[in-house]
């Protein structure tokens, strides 16, 4: 097994492991991989925190809504106000 420590706890397999990636066309492969992971997981980050924000602020116009401070009108303009349009 390439992860193995040895009998002398040093890392043999670890440091192979890494001299196999980081040689010839390996290391590119593996930079392209990590920099699609890292980008794939900021924008699904980015998306739930959008989502959770408009559910918020969802929340707080119905809020406003039924203490009788807004009404339903003004309400639901406010939501539509940030949608974009169906036909684009």
């Amino acid at each position: 097994m390439l992860l193995a420590q040895t009998a002398d706890g040093s890392a043999k397999g670890l440091d192979r492991l890494i001299d196999a990636a980081t040689q010839g066309n390996n290391f590119w492969w593996l930079m392209l991989f990590g920099m699609i992971v890292v980008v794939t997981a900021i924008s699904r980050s980015m998306a739930a925190v959008r989502a959770s924000a408009r559910e918020k602020t969802r929340r707080e116009i119905a809020a406003f809504i039924a203490e009788g401070s807004m009404t339903p009108e003004q309400g639901e303009k406010l939501m539509k106000a940030g949608e974009k349009p169906e036909h684009c």
